[in-house]
């Protein structure tokens, strides 16, 4: 199996930067069109646990537009083969001092696009160094 193929590598990047943009601008539609549209799609939330494409729509549908600004650090994607991806990130945010978010994503290459298909994000304290 190919691991980090360059250009696979480059389209699963611009795919994740396509959806942090979209959700620190509460971009909906673009951040449902991200995950795939299947109920068995997951998402863990940091209050929430969503099972398929319909609760992951209406979660974001009602979430506040309020304070998604993020710094993102540690970011990491490895491809598997041509069609498979995780992706992997530490953010914090302002209005959380002294807590860091972690963000994991399950990326496959689907006919319509890369698209998620396990989500998980946590906040914890924030480890001392």
């Amino acid at each position: 199996m190919d691991i980090d193929l360059p250009e696979v590598m480059a389209e699963v990047r611009m795919a994740f930067e396509r959806y942090e943009k979209a959700l620190v601008t509460n971009d909906v539609e673009t951040l449902d069109a991200m995950f795939r549209d299947d109920p068995r799609t997951v998402r863990y939330g940091a209050t929430e646990n969503l099972y398929g494409y319909k609760e992951i729509e209406a979660f974001r549908a009602a979430r506040s537009p309020a304070g998604l600004m993020r710094t993102l650090s540690k970011t990491v994607i490895t491809t598997f083969g041509r069609d498979f991806a995780m992706a992997s990130t530490l953010f914090h945010r302002a209005t959380a001092p002294g807590k860091v978010g972690r963000m994991t994503q399950t990326w496959v290459r689907c006919p319509e696009g890369w698209r998620i298909v396990v989500g998980h994000v946590s906040v914890i304290d924030e480890p001392n160094a």
